[in-house]
């Protein structure tokens, strides 16, 4: 990682988490047995360590517990546990349902849900459905006021992590007056809850995103998180965070791909001479490595934007960050498979398992069409 542009402080904390990786997940053999052969993306024991060590919570604010930092030293964390692909495949969601809590929570809602995230308790938010998905705003799963709480009926779809969570922040529908991003409201939803059902989807990087059906599922009053009808305003004030989360991973991602394709084609040699040394290799590495530079300083840049100014939303600026990021590492991924041959295709290389990470995320947090359209919105286009 270039260091240039970084505090003192912050290239320690680097420091201590690259060690950190390096020691715990560094090897193949250390990954395997962390992750059971790459069956599973979030190791708990692993996950425990690092909330020991306050980083998971960096962002959180000190008076509840957390380091009280910022985005860039967020997106610093996201990045460095992605390029050594530490197995905490739960920390994504938690930080960013955790942040909603933070944000509209009440205060028994942030020192209880945000105290089991420092202690390293996973966190999941539920917002897709069958037929709401890039339409987040389309949602139908009802809840309704009931014997003085709330009763939730419907399915929601592709709720990362549910399956591991301590909470599940949900959004439902509370009112069908008023237009469709109106009558939504944000739940904490315990997962053994009765009448809730969550099944694993089966997908191509594993079980990692789940169904719930809801049926006659009773929440208590104080299960609402934030105010009643106003879930799309509160997931709206959520999306610097989310898509800048799923940037910085994928910088980190883009980064390892990168370098293991190089350290490949260095020591592979074909016609008398390693592979990389032919120009149609050369060439596209050198485009990576171009691109890996302006996406480094564009994510961190972005990060340091939203800490200067915390309260203002910047949609342009987020959804450039997590389209560029996300778009790069798929490339370069793909081009590591096509680089490294059939080897890019074992499972003993690992570069497959790079693409198969890095391919989905053009699609969540938002599809790479989505994150165009908004940015040609905020030109008035």
């Amino acid at each position: 990682m270039v260091t240039d542009v970084l505090t003192l402080e912050q290239r320690d904390f680097t420091a201590a988490l690259t060690d950190f990786c390096r020691r715990e997940c560094g090897t193949r053999e250390q990954w395997d047995k962390l992750t059971a052969g790459g069956s599973h993306q979030h190791n708990s024991e692993l996950y425990r360590k690092m909330a020991e060590l306050g980083w998971p919570g960096i962002a959180v604010p000190e008076e509840y517990g957390g380091g009280g930092q910022g985005m860039a030293e967020l997106a610093l964390f996201l990045e460095t546990t992605a390029y050594w692909q530490a197995p905490i495949g739960g920390f994504s969601t938690s930080a960013i349902a955790a942040a909603s809590y933070q944000k509209f929570g009440s205060e028994e809602q942030k020192h209880r849900v945000l105290g089991d995230f420092l202690k390293g308790k996973v966190l999941a938010i539920s917002m897709s459905e069958p037929g709401a998905g890039s339409d987040v705003a389309a949602l139908t799963c009802k809840a309704e006021r009931r014997d003085g709480g709330w009763v939730i009926n419907g399915q929601k779809t592709w709720c990362s992590n549910a399956h591991l969570a301590e909470h599940i922040l949900l959004v439902a529908r509370t009112s069908s007056a008023g237009t469709k991003h109106e009558g939504l409201t944000m739940f904490s939803v315990p997962p053994e809850a009765d009448g809730l059902d969550i099944h694993a989807i089966e997908t191509l990087g594993g079980p990692d995103v789940n169904d719930l059906y809801f049926t006659d599922c009773f929440l208590p009053e104080d299960a609402v998180v934030g105010e009643v009808g106003q879930g799309w305003r509160q997931l709206m004030a959520g999306l610097n965070l989310e898509r800048m989360i799923l940037a910085a991973t994928m910088l980190g991602a883009a980064r390892r791909a990168f370098d293991d394709t190089v350290e490949y084609v260095k020591e592979r040699h074909q016609f008398g001479r390693p592979v990389g040394t032919f120009q149609a290799l050369r060439h596209r590495l050198a485009d990576h490595a171009t691109e890996l530079e302006c996406t480094r300083l564009l994510v961190h840049d972005v990060a340091r934007r939203i800490d200067a100014e915390p309260e203002r939303m910047l949609p342009r600026e987020a959804s450039m960050a997590k389209l560029k990021a996300t778009e790069l590492a798929k490339a370069v991924a793909l081009d590591g498979m096509q680089m490294m041959g059939g080897y890019g295709y074992a499972l003993e290389y690992g570069m497959e398992r790079m693409l198969r990470s890095t391919v989905v995320s053009t699609v969540y947090g938002g599809t790479s069409e989505i994150q165009r359209d908004i940015i040609g919105k905020t030109f008035g286009l």
